[in-house]
């Protein structure tokens, strides 16, 4: 049992998770240049471990539940405290649409694969492809606007675009899902008979 929890992949995650609080505290305390290292090891951390886990073989049920949940974790604290006022002073906060998109895709999401689950049992739930970009551009996202607060001159060259395909990828990969769960299931059900 523990050989499968003891896994690099799975203790990449758990540091993963360990750095979210140290990013926490260093963003929130206008350690910005901090910040955007223990966020860059944390977000490199996530592709490593699945590196790691798909080459050598070592995929667990424990690491399929908690690299998502790592990965909401991070993101989630990483747009509500940017979106917090006076914490990238002197650039400013992140929009608080942008979070709420954001956030409001992982809500729809878990409410979603929730209530798929308790109504059919249904429990093979996989990440879309276009729900993989949409991750992949918010921890850019994070990384730019940290950037951009250590760098003030930057914040209005860029920002909005990154802004608006946060947003945006948030948006069409939420409803994606949808269609993409739907499928998963006829595939399943296909399997089946």
């Amino acid at each position: 049992m523990a050989s499968s929890i003891l896994t690099v992949p799975n203790l990449l995650t758990f540091l993963r998770m360990a750095l979210i609080p140290v990013f926490a505290i260093a963003l929130y305390y206008g350690y910005t240049g901090w910040s955007l290292i223990f966020f860059l090891v944390a977000g490199v951390s996530d592709g490593v471990d699945g590196f790691v886990a798909r080459r050598f073989k070592q995929q667990t049920e424990l690491g399929t539940i908690l690299d998502p949940i790592a990965d909401k974790l991070l993101m989630t604290t990483a747009f509500v405290i940017l979106t917090l006022p006076n914490v990238l002073y002197p650039a400013k906060s992140v929009p608080f649409w942008v979070t709420a998109a954001v956030i409001g895709r992982d809500i729809l999401i878990l409410t979603v694969a929730g209530a798929i689950f308790v109504m059919t049992g249904f429990r093979g739930f996989k990440p879309s492809w276009l729900g993989k970009l949409s991750t992949l551009v918010q921890v850019a996202a994070v990384a730019l606007i940290l950037v951009a607060a250590i760098f003030p001159a930057l914040q209005g060259f860029y920002l909005p675009t990154v802004y608006t395909i946060v947003a945006a990828l948030a948006f069409f990969s939420g409803v994606h899902y949808i269609f993409h769960v739907a499928w998963l299931m006829k595939e399943e059900e296909k399997n089946k008979s």
